[in-house]
């Protein structure tokens, strides 16, 4: 097992300075939208672990006025797409197009750089678009980069995207195919708000209340945290204990337990192991501290796995949806090392 390069000093300062940033966000975000605190630390812990957010909830729940008021707070370039059925691929990434040289008279192919070149990028529903278009977020959310022309045309940094889906109204609707729902680190859930919030909501948008963002963090600061994040330690046990989740959702997984065997058509791929260690050393450093438990990779397992485990036909007759599953989960799995590493139904993957 390679061993984690300890924090600098220097850089459990900025540890500390990004607690207080957090918490700065958090109260610049809530001066617009209400609630949803789970949902806004969800997307901060996926900013700062370089990942990309799906947030699925019903219309009218504020995910896009989210997205845009943390891409104000964050000072950074934001483009909002609406994928429709008639969108081409050309719209998201750019097109090369001929211009003329006046003095010289010489044609030449020129690339007219699409909304994808921006920090913060918005897919608004971004299931009501056909897969060919869809696929052209693909290279841009996993390399950083679009060719276009033969040509790699690098992305800005920061860059990640924030996806929105309506779970309700399937007509005119193309759903995402399993290879780009890996991409997205987190699947989030946006869900109805509170009474007391709903009647705060009501209170600030029927009056005249207008919210100003102040800028907490730059690019330069975020790509210096999320740089740090990968060197945030985490133990052989806390390893082992994410893997454990997604190996267990594997049906072909000799250890697999039954539940998983009788509703799961397919489970986890690495990238979820991947995601929860990212997503739990973010989650650490975003509350001021300087390694990453088994509790973190905990908050951050719905997210990771939702969108990764397919049930089969016997859980939706049984009406079992993957997050019960994960629930089962981790009520079957321990978080106290010594009872990890005892138990037979726990693959021992780094042992």
């Amino acid at each position: 097992m390679f061993e984690e390069k300890q924090l600098s000093q220097q850089e459990i300062e900025m540890v500390n300075k990004l607690k207080e940033a957090h918490n700065l966000l958090k109260k610049e975000i809530q001066k617009v939208i209400v609630g949803q605190e789970k949902v806004i630390d969800q997307v901060l812990t996926s900013v700062f672990a370089r990942g990309h957010c799906l947030l699925i909830g019903v219309p009218g729940l504020a995910k896009t006025m989210l997205i845009s008021t943390l891409a104000q707070s964050l000072s950074l370039s934001f483009s909002r797409i609406q994928f429709t059925p008639d969108l081409m691929p050309a719209d998201i990434t750019g097109t090369e197009v001929i211009q003329e040289d006046k003095s010289t008279g010489v044609r030449s192919f020129t690339f007219l750089r699409g909304p994808i070149f921006s920090n913060v990028v918005l897919a608004d529903e971004i299931n009501r678009t056909p897969p060919k278009t869809q696929a052209a977020l693909l290279e841009a959310m996993q390399e950083h980069q679009v060719t276009a022309g033969g040509k790699k045309h690098t992305l800005p940094e920061p860059f990640f995207v924030l996806a929105t889906q309506n779970p309700i109204e399937q007509e005119g609707t193309y759903p995402l195919p399993e290879a780009q729902l890996d991409r997205f680190m987190f699947n989030i859930l946006v869900d109805y708000p509170t009474e007391a919030e709903e009647i705060k909501i009501m209170e600030m948008t029927t009056a005249s209340y207008q919210a100003k963002v102040e800028k907490v963090l730059g690019a330069e600061d975020i790509i210096h945290l999320q740089s740090i994040v990968r060197q945030v330690p985490i133990s052989d046990h806390a390893m082992n204990y994410a893997i454990s989740f997604a190996r267990l959702t594997r049906v072909t997984e000799p250890k697999a337990p039954d539940f998983v065997k009788k509703w799961v058509s397919w489970g986890a791929g690495p990238r979820a192991s991947q995601y929860m260690i990212l997503g739990a050393k973010a989650r650490a450093i975003l509350y001021g501290r300087n390694m990453a438990t088994t509790q973190d990779i905990r908050a951050v397992v719905h997210p990771v796995l939702r969108h990764r485990i397919i049930t089969n036909y016997s859980a939706a007759a049984e009406g079992i949806t993957p997050d019960k599953i994960i629930d089962q989960l981790l009520d079957l799995i321990p978080d106290k090392e010594s009872e990890v590493f005892q138990d037979d139904r726990i693959p021992k993957v780094l042992k």
